[in-house]
């Protein structure tokens, strides 16, 4: 019996490590803008009936295809049962001191049924209701667009003001471009988006996609979406994104540090762009990570290229954007 233990222990981190990303969570993630975001009036859902804007609900769509490289690991209801049944015989069999604490913490040493990962779901979001949507649709039907930009307002932003505008102008002037990010939105809006018009009617030459962000949760441990389950849901963009658009070329930019050094958001982003690299095929899907460009050698955002949120970039953060992904988009462009 005294060799039992290792085997129960060894067993209890299997279980462990495989239960903990996959647990349910039947709720929905918030839909209110994360903080320190500047609401773009375009993205307000339109007003329902009676007096005041009342946001239509946001329904939980159906599961999205992930590809194998970021899927997370999920055990069907019989592995799950099997793999119980046989860890509460090494418990109720174990004869050492341990066993106290072993029935003590039984239940965690137990498999758990795999919960609904939303960002990789079609989900109709806030910020994919009404006119902005509606726009991108109408674009895409009228096609001729050689260059996408999508993900949430850090790309919507490039056009907010004047001064970002000609940014934009200086980098991708030359292209015929179309941006459908959306300040606010997730995985799963962007999901939702493509699969429901703003994927159809035109092929472009290359896609620019930076999304995920907004999964996070953005504050100090305020997010409730793992980074196995963002990068799943950027995968399943991304997978999306080659269904709808064979012949496109996909730069898939890192999401950008946000917060200061410290912040526990920086290592779930970390991690989301350690698994999302792994999608870089170097034939359709090229990933590059810029994020160190904006930081100084303390991790701190460099002066007046990003807002006071440590969030959104300025016109100096468009620019030093700009010229680090011009080269790979003219290639990607040819």
């Amino acid at each position: 019996m005294k060799n039992r233990l290792p085997l129960v222990l060894s067993a209890a981190i299997v279980a462990l490590s495989v239960s903990i990303p996959a647990a349910q969570n039947p709720a929905p993630p918030p839909v209110a803008p994360p903080a320190g975001q500047v609401a773009a009036p375009a993205q307000t859902p339109a007003p329902g009936p009676g007096r005041g804007a009342i946001p239509a609900p946001v329904v939980i769509g159906p599961p999205a295809p992930v590809p194998p490289e970021v899927a997370i690991p999920r055990p069907t209801p019989a592995e799950i049962a099997d793999v119980n049944a046989a860890m509460k015989k090494i418990i109720d069999a174990d004869k050492s001191s341990a066993k106290p604490l072993l029935k003590k913490y039984e239940s965690l040493l137990m498999l758990q049924p795999p919960r609904l990962n939303v960002a990789a779901t079609y989900t109709q979001t806030q910020q994919r209701m009404g006119p902005r949507h509606e726009g991108f649709v109408e674009t895409a039907r009228r096609g001729n667009i050689d260059l996408l930009l999508d993900g949430d307002s850090i790309t919507d932003f490039w056009a907010q003001n004047d001064a970002n505008k000609a940014m934009f102008d200086k980098y991708f002037g030359g292209y015929r471009t179309a941006n459908f990010a959306i300040s606010g939105d997730t995985t799963q809006g962007v999901l939702w988006g493509l699969k429901n018009g703003e994927g159809q009617g035109f092929k472009p030459k290359a896609i620019m996609l930076m999304i995920g962000t907004n999964n996070s949760g953005g504050t100090n441990n305020a997010g409730t979406a793992t980074a196995a389950e963002i990068a799943e849901g950027v995968g399943a963009v991304v997978l999306e994104m080659r269904n709808d658009f064979p012949d496109a070329k996909i730069l898939l930019l890192a999401i950008f540090p946000r917060g200061v050094p410290g912040d526990s958001v920086r290592d779930k982003i970390a991690e989301v762009n350690r698994i999302i690299s792994r999608l870089d095929d170097k034939k359709h899907v090229f990933y590059l990570d810029i994020g160190s460009k904006f930081l100084d050698e303390k991790g701190v955002f460099l002066p007046e290229s990003f807002r006071p949120d440590n969030l959104h970039p300025v016109a100096k953060g468009y620019d030093i954007w700009g010229e680090a992904v011009k080269a790979k988009i003219a290639e990607l462009m040819k």
